[in-house]
């Protein structure tokens, strides 16, 4: 039941954002349908290998893969998708935690989350990075033949 409550809620939030981000109407529901699903890879992996870095990895890797194919389906940028999609994934939280530490003289804490943060961070641009290489790759492939 929480998964399903997850998916629903990552689906509207993404939406909420394409539309904050200026998307095109047409596009919304698949923008919604790629940040839930990213949403919902990290959430399992997260819950299988109790590591935040590595599940937003896999979330990010999937939101990648996801809008370029979105992409090439609705003949738009693979940003549209790329850029609202990831923001479930996006460490707020991380990011807040670290400035409340700060603020409180608790170094130790501030640089832990920091740290996680910052990890966090580089998981969804190399995830992003990677799918978009293996797209390009796979075009370049399909020019050849």
């Amino acid at each position: 039941m929480v998964i399903i409550k997850q998916l629903i809620i990552s689906f509207f939030s993404t939406i909420g954002f394409s539309i904050l981000f200026g998307s095109p109407t047409k596009t919304l529901g698949y923008n919604g349908l790629t940040g839930a699903i990213g949403w919902t890879v990290y959430f399992i992996t997260a819950n299988i290998f109790h590591s935040n870095v590595s599940a937003t990895f896999l979330g990010a890797l999937t939101v990648g893969l996801l809008g370029e194919l979105l992409a090439r389906k609705c003949k738009k940028p693979a940003t549209i998708f790329i850029t609202s999609g990831i923001i479930p994934l996006v460490p707020g939280a991380g990011m807040y935690y670290t400035m409340l530490a700060i603020i409180e003289n608790d170094f130790t804490m501030a640089a832990t989350k920091g740290v996680e943060t910052f990890f966090v961070a580089t998981a969804i641009a190399v995830g992003v990075i990677i799918s978009s290489a293996f797209s390009r790759s796979i075009k370049r492939v399909k020019l050849k033949d």
